[in-house]
């Protein structure tokens, strides 16, 4: 993929980075042999993604979260007393 599919146009940017960070940038840039303007640019998609992977995570935990409310919990409590009076006499 050469980092242009789909995309509506480039624009140039100016960042600030510490020098550690920009030289380990440097570095990742000729081992991959692509240009740094390229790496940074899969950095940020690979931040994005991983961004929108932990909130859909977050969104389907909450989705299949178990754990019942106080009020629930006596709901339950409720019921089981109402099942075993209907039953109790019937065992």
């Amino acid at each position: 993929m050469d980092g242009k599919a789909g995309s509506m146009g480039s624009v140039k940017t100016a960042i600030s980075l510490d020098e550690e960070l920009f030289q380990q940038m440097e570095a990742m840039a000729k081992e991959l042999e692509v240009s740094r303007s390229h790496l940074f640019v899969l950095a940020a998609r690979d931040f994005l993604e991983r961004h929108r992977s932990r909130g859909l995570l977050e969104a389907i935990n909450d989705a299949y979260d178990d754990t019942p409310s106080e009020e629930e919990r006596q709901l339950q409590t409720e019921m089981r007393k109402r099942h075993y009076d209907a039953v109790k006499d019937t065992w």
